[in-house]
């Protein structure tokens, strides 16, 4: 592969990163806040590829009827009057940019979810919790449920009614959980926040159906048998699903 396939490839992978960047593909990889590092990131790639490019193809553009210089990394002559060329084979690194480019792949969910343990463990510190918001129900993320419900055990949620959005996985008993993504940087180290669900839980919703639960603190706490952290529970007083939301991982 010569300089200036080398730079349309690249051309190709840094117009997927700013696409990715300038909409909402980039939460599927992403923290929302390394938005504007992914964007300077692709436009960076685009100017090396453009820059590439040009140096390339000035000789073409000059027209001097002269042909362009030979190029170190394509052919080289064994002395005999025959060329080596580069493998074809470097051809192939255009077919992930080409999937980054076609195929939107989806955000992480229930099979993931399944195959990590908790990521919210009594192992951790503990914290002392203010009181929540006003509202009836409050909306809390799944996060600072499951948080509140292990570290201080409810107290800080007491009797207050509390609505929180995640999607449907399988659960060890094979009755369903409601978990989150949880992201430190990117989708490579998300991992579950997962919730039992009591009272009146949803039943038969497919894994990866999003759905929206009120309901009160409960004190019922199972083992997750991946990393056997604890899961609490919440008990649901009622629930309806809802479109996936723009923002999956919290």
């Amino acid at each position: 592969m010569n300089r200036q396939a080398q730079a349309v490839v690249l051309l190709l992978l840094g117009g997927a990163v700013v696409r990715a960047g300038l909409t909402d593909l980039h939460l599927r990889y992403v923290k929302e806040g390394l938005r504007p590092f992914l964007v300077a990131a692709g436009l960076l790639l685009v100017a090396t590829a453009v820059m590439t490019l040009f140096y390339e193809l000035r000789p073409l553009l000059r027209r001097t009827g002269a042909p362009p210089p030979a190029d170190d990394h394509d052919d080289h002559d064994d002395g005999h009057g025959h060329g080596h060329h580069e493998p074809r084979v470097g051809w192939l690194l255009i077919l992930p940019v080409l999937g980054l480019l076609l195929v939107a792949p989806p955000a992480l969910g229930s099979y993931a979810a399944g195959q990590a343990g908790t990521a919210v463990s009594t192992r951790q510190q503990p914290s002392d919790y203010p009181p929540l918001p006003a509202g009836d129900p409050v909306r809390v993320a799944v996060l600072d449920y499951a948080s509140r419900a292990l570290f201080d055990r409810g107290t800080s949620i007491g009797d207050r009614r509390v609505q929180l959005t995640g999607f449907v996985t399988a659960g060890p008993d094979g009755r369903p959980l409601l978990a989150r993504m949880v992201l430190t940087c990117c989708a490579a180290d998300g991992r579950p926040v997962k919730l039992g669900l009591t009272g009146a839980a949803p039943e038969g919703l497919p894994d990866d159906t999003w759905i929206e639960v009120t309901g009160r603190y409960s004190d019922r706490i199972a083992r997750d048998p991946v990393n056997d952290a604890e899961i609490p529970y919440l008990d649901v007083e009622s629930w309806r699903q809802v479109p996936v939301p723009r923002q999956q991982y919290e």
